[in-house]
């Protein structure tokens, strides 16, 4: 059963080739974004921030950003990891949109919610797809059969 949820579903070279340039520049991306939370999870928000996410949330975030961002660069748990970052950054998403009410993209350089709606839609597309043939979900768990309704 757990093996069929991280089964990736049959794509040819060209997709998986597509998804291996995409996972690592994302992966690489939420790396580095993840860094510094990582350094303090549980408080790596100041307290004046206009949102306030709980220490165990902050951790859940911290956790999804660094750590999803390796595995994305493998492709490991790919399903799993995006889930993760689906809701971390529809999270992101909210904050700069309806609480900060930023714009889309800020035209002199403040706030926007353009960057974590790309990285939401992103992950949402690694959810559907999985990580492609080049990853170590495909070496791990294979690729799902195919049922006689598609």
């Amino acid at each position: 059963m757990v093996k069929q949820f991280f089964q990736i579903g049959e794509q040819n070279a060209a997709a998986s080739s597509a998804l291996l340039l995409v996972r690592l520049v994302m992966g690489t991306a939420f790396i580095f974004h993840g860094w510094g939370k990582i350094q303090s999870p549980f408080g790596w928000m100041p307290e004046q921030a206009p949102m306030h996410i709980p220490p165990f949330f902050q951790s859940l975030s911290a956790l999804a950003e660094f750590g999803g961002g390796i595995a994305l660069v493998l492709g490991v748990f790919t399903v799993l990891v995006s889930a993760g970052l689906v809701i971390n950054m529809s999270v992101a998403t909210y904050s700069h949109l309806v609480v900060m009410k930023n714009p889309f993209i800020s035209l002199k350089g403040g706030g926007s919610y353009e960057l974590a709606l790309v990285y939401l839609v992103i992950a949402v597309l690694f959810f559907i797809f999985g990580p492609g043939k080049f990853s170590l979900d495909y070496f791990i768990f294979g690729v799902k059969k195919r049922s006689g309704l598609c």
